[in-house]
């Protein structure tokens, strides 16, 4: 379903000069599989998933979504997928209702169909309270609903979340986390980045491990356990970005 190998991104800094986003990850992600991005703030997450839903130009690589190419079928790749954020914003002045519908006529899904998706999607979502209410009137936990619905309304094979519960209360951050699965269950591919241990445990069928734009390891997490010994996510983590520092600072030792 996904694709990836030896993706890079660099950029250009005027102060740090040359700067490596991505530094040659590879990964595949399957149909009915939660895949995880698991890694702190900058490690590269938001760059991987922004290629993948062809927003940014990969500097080298393949990136394949559900067959297409991001690269040279970027409007192919686009009907694939749907992307949630948590910064996504939605219009102060439509409904609910009128933005979801709003995106899926972009879509040119035909009336008949599109009104049977909304009521399953706003049904399946617990939006109906909510159909009539203008999004400048939404809490946070609203316009992330309607969020995942306009992302989901065309039944894209491929779903992508960029820290999508980053910010959210408890309760709709639970509701945010059954939902994914949902959508796990309906045999979707669903790329999941977050810092946040606790989600990816609850979350993810596999993680991979990223820091500074490298994949330091990636599997279930009982065969990320098994093979570093050590049973907690969280002490896994640090140790695996630790070490990663040590290297990095040896390296740049040798180099000066």
């Amino acid at each position: 379903m996904i694709t990836v190998r030896d993706l890079t991104k660099t950029y250009y800094d005027f102060r740090e000069g040359q700067h490596v986003a991505l530094a040659g990850i590879s990964f595949d992600a399957t149909p009915g599989e939660i895949f995880g991005l698991l890694g702190p703030n900058g490690a590269g997450k938001t760059t991987a998933l922004r290629i993948l839903s062809t927003v940014l130009q990969p500097s080298s690589g393949l990136v394949r979504v559900n067959g297409f190419d991001v690269v040279t079928q970027p409007a192919q790749v686009r009907h694939q997928i749907g992307f949630v954020s948590n910064s996504t914003a939605v219009y102060d002045r439509m409904t609910a209702w009128e933005m979801v519908e709003y995106f899926g006529r972009l879509y040119d899904i035909p009336d008949d169909l599109l009104r049977e998706r909304m009521e399953n999607i706003f049904a399946r979502l617990q939006m109906n309270e909510i159909r009539d209410v203008l999004g400048g009137k939404m809490s946070t936990g609203m316009k992330q609903k309607v969020s995942i619905a306009r992302a989901i309304v065309h039944d894209p094979p491929v779903v992508i979340m960029d820290e999508a519960t980053s910010g959210l209360d408890v309760l709709v951050a639970r509701a945010m986390m059954d939902t994914i699965h949902q959508l796990r269950d309906q045999g979707k591919c669903v790329v999941f980045s977050t810092h946040i241990m606790r989600e990816a445990e609850r979350l993810c069928d596999r993680i991979a491990i990223v820091h500074r734009g490298r994949i330091l390891t990636e599997g279930t997490l009982d065969a990320l356990r098994e093979k570093n010994n050590q049973p907690d996510l969280e002490e896994l983590f640090f140790e695996l970005i630790s070490k990663e520092e040590e290297r990095r600072h040896e390296q740049m030792a040798l180099g000066a």
